[in-house]
């Protein structure tokens, strides 16, 4: 599974074989949360979260919207699977 990003200590991954809508899975080793990433202009939306309290998702949140991380993990995206829909 691709990381195509590290926000501060977390793995941003997008899994090779897995659905549509694009989206990125953001993980340790105890806890992830899902994100649609909305593409190409966001914004990102909270799909799920197992582990992560709320006060820690907002950050995550604020990592993955900056227009050139939201470039990358769609472009990203459309490398593996081709259409963000």
């Amino acid at each position: 599974m691709p990381t195509v990003a590290r926000i501060n200590g977390l793995r941003v991954v997008i899994y090779p074989n897995d659905h549509r809508p694009a989206h990125v899975h953001v993980m340790d080793a105890h806890r992830e949360a899902v994100f649609f990433l909305n593409c190409p202009d966001g914004p990102v939306e909270l799909r799920l979260s197992k582990g992560f309290k709320t006060h820690e998702l907002g950050p995550i949140v604020d990592a993955l919207m900056p227009q050139h991380q939201m470039k990358a993990a769609c472009e990203k995206w459309s490398e593996i699977h081709g259409a963000y829909i």
